[in-house]
């Protein structure tokens, strides 16, 4: 008696203990840059001048492929494909920085930077998670976006997008639980951002 006694108490001990949400995985996604915030990396956008900035000045200001991890460099043929992707959009209806950049091939080429970070963690019951019958990840973070094009090294046009506060909460649910392959699973629900 004693003994089923001691064997139940460890047992609701461990229920317990499982339960709580520090004992799940984390993780981080962080796009390498000199940028600790997304505020860090439109300010030093906002110092790009068009037509006055040059490719030196540019590096100083982060967004070179050379210096800055994660920055991209475009061909004009990529230019091509990021302006008229389906041929829908005809010349005359580009910025005209742009379309004068292209008509001199090579010497027309972009950098891309998508600085940024990721956080996720799963939180809730750590028996449900395990067992996939229900699993919670938090996800915050920031994401800043930069298309800048460069005509004879020098800025001609630039454009800028992102996401300044990530904030969202992804919820699995698998009825199922271990015995249902959570990739097959619809019952995805992504809230918040």
């Amino acid at each position: 008696m004693i003994h089923g006694f001691r064997w139940c108490f460890f047992f609701i001990l461990t229920l317990i203990l499982m339960s709580c949400g520090g004992a799940l995985p984390k993780g981080e996604s962080t796009t390498k840059s000199q940028w600790d915030s997304f505020a860090e990396a439109k300010l030093a956008y906002d110092k790009i001048i068009c037509h006055e900035t040059t490719l030196l000045e540019l590096e100083k200001l982060g967004f070179s492929p050379y210096s800055t991890p994660n920055v991209r460099i475009l061909s004009y043929l990529d230019l091509i494909r990021r302006f008229n992707p389906n041929n829908s959009v005809k010349s005359e209806e580009l910025p005209k920085s742009v379309r004068e950049c292209l008509m001199g091939l090579e010497e027309c080429f972009a950098y891309e930077a998508t600085p940024g970070i990721r956080l996720s963690e799963r939180s809730g019951n750590v028996v449900l998670d395990l067992l996939k019958f229900k699993r919670k990840k938090n996800i915050t973070g920031w994401q800043f976006n930069a298309l800048i094009v460069i005509d004879h090294g020098v800025i001609v046009y630039k454009i800028w997008s992102g996401t300044p506060i990530i904030d969202k909460v992804e919820t699995e649910k698998n009825p199922l639980g271990p015995f249902q392959d959570s990739a097959d699973t619809p019952l995805r629900n992504a809230t918040g951002m």
